[in-house]
């Protein structure tokens, strides 16, 4: 798959991209990456890539002509269709949030373009006329769309195959179906104690089906306490059986 970044700011993604696990994604091609400057298509000596607002107020505005004709640059180098160009994606507040079902999405998909404003925004008219899906990481704002980008990029290189040194890792993460949508569960090595803590004794039991039991039933405790949206949509799902719902019932107390 194939992701273009349109970024004011190219030299924030090297790190993502040559760092850490998720570099053998990049390394290897199964996603590629490739960053491009409005500014190079800025026109003018100062190559301006924004202006004030119609309307008075603080900060600036992304021109469009520069983001279009960066636009039409990405085109003509992916080669694509008419009838199946790569979408174009903003980071913005007003996007609908990530989750792991979105990252999961694109996992499976071709790529995309995805345009890291800056500013006090993109000018409205480009949005309107080129972007295909708006996305957020949360109510909170940022100076910049790349820290998105590149949360959207390592979610999804993760689940590449060959990136990860256990293939099933990500099927244990939080979020997953194969969790059942749950959060994970709490995770321990070595020494067996630590500053008096103790590993949990079904975890050095070496008894399988104990340490399965234990860790969904850690897994329901954590969502029922953290985050038990969560929860409520596995039981809308059918995920939580009845011996889920008799643990969740003795309550914390018995959970100790």
């Amino acid at each position: 798959m194939r992701f273009d970044i349109i970024t004011l700011f190219p030299e924030l993604l090297t790190p993502l991209l040559t760092s850490g696990v998720t570099r053998r994604a990049y390394e290897t091609g199964s996603v590629e990456v490739h960053c491009w400057n409005p500014r190079d298509h800025a026109q003018g000596n100062y190559r301006r890539v924004d202006d004030r607002p119609f309307g008075g107020g603080p900060g600036m505005v992304m021109l469009a002509e520069p983001l279009w004709l960066c636009l039409q640059a990405i085109r003509r180098s992916r080669q694509e269709a008419p009838e199946v160009q790569a979408p174009v994606v903003l980071f913005s507040p007003i996007g609908t949030v990530l989750n792991h079902a979105t990252v999961t999405e694109w996992s499976h998909s071709n790529g995309g373009i995805l345009l890291c404003g800056r500013y006090e925004g993109v000018d409205q008219r480009f949005i309107d006329q080129c972007v295909d899906r708006q996305i957020s990481l949360g109510d909170f704002v940022l100076s910049g769309g790349e820290i998105a980008a590149m949360a959207l990029l390592d979610a999804i290189a993760r689940l590449q195959p060959g990136v990860l040194n256990d293939e099933g890792s990500h099927q244990m993460d939080s979020f997953n179906p194969a969790m059942d949508g749950l959060l994970d569960c709490p995770h321990y090595t070595r020494p067996e104690v630590w500053q008096g803590q103790a590993v949990p004794a079904p975890l050095l039991s070496g008894h399988h089906s104990h340490i399965a039991q234990w860790r969904r039933q850690q897994s329901l405790s954590l969502t029922a306490q953290n985050r038990p949206e969560l929860l409520d949509q596995a039981r809308s799902a059918g995920r939580i059986g009845p011996q889920d719902e008799a643990w969740l019932l003795a309550g914390p107390d018995h959970h100790a």
